[in-house]
């Protein structure tokens, strides 16, 4: 499915997700990436949390222009000898694609609750660690 650049089911990944944050290294705290991914496992989620009494401290939101995403992923691909099956312009750009359709609205979910930290990706590594830092307050 990943492979594909599809997203897996939301059954599924919620309950990998809930599952880990059930773990003891994640009772200090734990960083999501990529999850959530939809409107629904945005709400499932939510109902997760508070069932475990915890809340989220932001949102991080790396913003980045398609076509240099794309360049670094072709990039990366030829670095590695294409040792990533998703990594390839037709994967990405379909990623690209399910991303407007499906993820952009969290924005406007985690902005409207106050959550959302956007950070400029097409910034300096070093600069992009230090915004999202920032935005954690760490």
């Amino acid at each position: 499915v990943v492979d594909r650049g599809d997203l897996v089911s939301d059954a599924i990944v919620n309950g990998i997700v809930s599952e880990r944050l059930d773990a003891e290294d994640c009772k200090a705290g734990f960083i999501l990436d990529g999850f959530p991914r939809t409107i629904a496992q945005a709400e499932a989620l939510d109902q997760m949390l508070a069932d475990k009494g915890v809340a989220l401290d932001a949102v991080i939101e790396i913003k980045a222009e398609a076509d240099e995403l794309v360049k670094r992923v072709v990039n990366r691909a030829r670095e590695s000898g294409g040792a990533r099956a998703d990594d390839n312009e037709e994967v990405l750009r379909k990623r690209l694609a399910v991303y407007a359709e499906q993820t952009a609205p969290l924005v406007a979910y985690y902005s409207d609750k106050g959550l959302l930290k956007p950070v400029d990706g097409m910034a300096p590594v070093d600069e992009v660690t230090a915004a999202i830092k920032s935005a954690l307050g760490r």
